[in-house]
């Protein structure tokens, strides 16, 4: 049986560590590639760096994982930095320089291209969001991860053509997010899944909502830690696996990432 292979598209950024004077390579469909990689499945990445060092630093960090790096384009100008401080494991974002990122749009040769995948992996900062429909008609599931921003006006524009919604919210599983989940299920996807940090995980399935809880355990960066549990949790979902599963799936890889510095 061939492998499940996911064509991540979107943003990528180098998390600069000024504090530590390191640099990471990361960004959100980047991760995800990375991290369902590392569970035994395939994964390509779509995006664009800079002609600069770092954009070599990108290519080259993300092809020494095994992830497909054929369709990165590299355009003239400066790959994206986020600064990040950590402090107490968590991490604090701070400048965001967007570099050529800004000059990203998916072309019809990149949708002939993730036809060979089983999902197309995206998310917020992706830049994507008003081609999902060209994807989506394809007939390619579409799986976006919108963070914490439940009420950006992105969320409203690519709700419709998403098959696995994800987000994130600190509130801990109350009658708020479970009312948006109902909401946003009701614009279309197949599930929302939510991931509340230490509080852990809630799916809904538009009958009823699935808790998984998070496994304890000392937290040195928090990095990538829900672009992890995305990984597992599709990597379960193209397995064949139930909710249930799937959820176990998300945490127990967000558990390992978080015990080490940086995403990946």
């Amino acid at each position: 049986m061939d492998k499940m292979k996911i064509a991540a598209v979107g943003d990528n950024c180098i998390d600069l560590y000024e504090n530590l004077e390191k640099a990471f390579p990361g960004g959100n469909p980047v991760n995800v590639a990375v991290y369902f990689k590392r569970l035994g499945g395939e994964a390509s990445y779509t995006g664009v760096v800079g002609d600069d060092e770092y954009g070599k630093f990108m290519i080259d960090a993300i092809g020494n994982k095994g992830v497909d790096v054929s369709n990165i384009k590299i355009l003239p100008g400066k790959t994206a930095i986020t600064h990040v401080e950590l402090v107490g494991g968590e991490r604090i974002l701070g400048d965001y320089e967007e570099g050529v990122m800004k000059d990203f749009k998916i072309s019809d040769e990149d949708i002939e291209f993730f036809k060979a995948h089983d999902m197309v992996v995206s998310g917020l900062w992706g830049m994507i969001e008003e081609d999902l429909y060209k994807i989506k008609k394809r007939g390619i599931p579409i799986a976006f991860d919108f963070a914490n921003k439940l009420d950006s006006p992105i969320v409203e524009k690519a709700i419709y053509d998403v098959d696995y919604a994800f987000f994130s919210y600190d509130g801990g599983d109350d009658g708020f997010i479970r009312e948006y989940m109902k909401k946003n299920y009701r614009k279309g996807p197949k599930l929302i899944i939510v991931t509340l940090g230490e509080k852990g995980s809630i799916c809904y399935d538009g009958t009823r909502f699935v808790y998984e809880k998070a496994i304890p355990c000392e937290v040195v960066d928090a990095m990538g830690a829900g672009d992890s549990y995305i990984a597992g949790f599709l990597f379960g979902v193209l397995s064949g696996k139930e909710i249930e599963e799937c959820m176990k799936m998300g945490t127990q890889n967000a558990s390992t990432t978080i015990k080490y510095c940086g995403a990946w």
